[in-house]
């Protein structure tokens, strides 16, 4: 039985070049179930999952009835409780480009959201350097730390706007280890500009009417992970506002 399923670049790429056997679940849920390949956090994601630019989209309910009790790579397809899951269509994850005219020349946010519970417990820092990144690094509970969600928020918006950030990719690289498998994976995620929906729509109508509803989409994904994300795109608005025109990439 075969199951179709889109995916980004990247993620069909990894399962097309990984050798046959088997493979390890390391969670699952009623609308998704990842999987470790490669060294990486795949996730099969059903109709009602948050869509993680690291997994392979169906059109499954959810997944009560299913066992999850075998998952192994054979001939370029993972196969989850015997059916393939053959990729067809190739999906966009990638942030889309931002406009330098459209940040906001102030700070963007002058204080902790009230959406944190846990932000004291984390001991979440402002701004986002190298030597901040130990701190905020698997700094928080669940699958995706909050630390882990601003992290990914800050990378991904200079992605958009072309700056690199050289020092806190490396941070970022050296430590995935100390983070869950799907966090360390969502971080290489923004690390190379890949992204989930509602962040890419936010960045998109930043200075736009459109900007409160896709701020309130954000801020509805997961417990705190849509807040995590914000935050630190906010934060990485406030860097960008105080960075010359001339360092933007062309």
């Amino acid at each position: 039985m075969s199951i179709p399923v889109s995916a980004p670049p990247r993620v069909r790429d990894l399962v097309q070049s990984a050798p046959d056997g088997p493979v390890r679940v390391v969670h699952r849920g009623p609308h998704a179930v990842y999987v470790a390949l490669g060294g990486q956090c795949v996730g099969l994601l059903g109709r009602g999952a948050v869509l993680v630019p690291c997994g392979l989209r169906s059109r499954i309910h959810n997944f009560h009835s299913w066992s999850c009790e075998s998952a192994y790579v054979a001939g370029g397809a993972l196969h989850l409780d015997g059916r393939a899951l053959t990729v067809g269509r190739v999906v966009a994850v990638r942030v889309p480009l931002l406009d330098h005219e459209a940040i906001p020349r102030r700070a963007a946010s002058p204080a902790t959201p009230a959406a944190f519970p846990q932000a004291a417990v984390v001991g979440l820092v402002q701004p986002v350097t190298p030597a901040s990144v130990g701190r905020l690094l698997g700094a928080g509970g669940g699958l995706t730390p909050l630390g882990d969600d601003v992290l990914c928020g800050w990378i991904a918006t200079h992605r958009a706007a072309g700056v690199p950030t050289p020092g806190v990719d490396d941070a970022v690289r050296s430590g995935l280890r100390r983070t869950t498998l799907l966090s360390a994976t969502l971080l290489e995620c923004a690390l190379h500009g890949e992204v989930l929906p509602q962040l890419g729509r936010f960045l998109r109508a930043i200075g736009t009417r459109d900007e409160p509803g896709a701020t309130a989409a954000l801020l509805g994904v997961g417990g705190s992970s849509g807040a995590g994300l914000l935050w630190g795109a906010r934060l990485a608005l406030d860097d960008l506002a105080m960075t010359p025109h001339r360092k933007w990439a062309a």
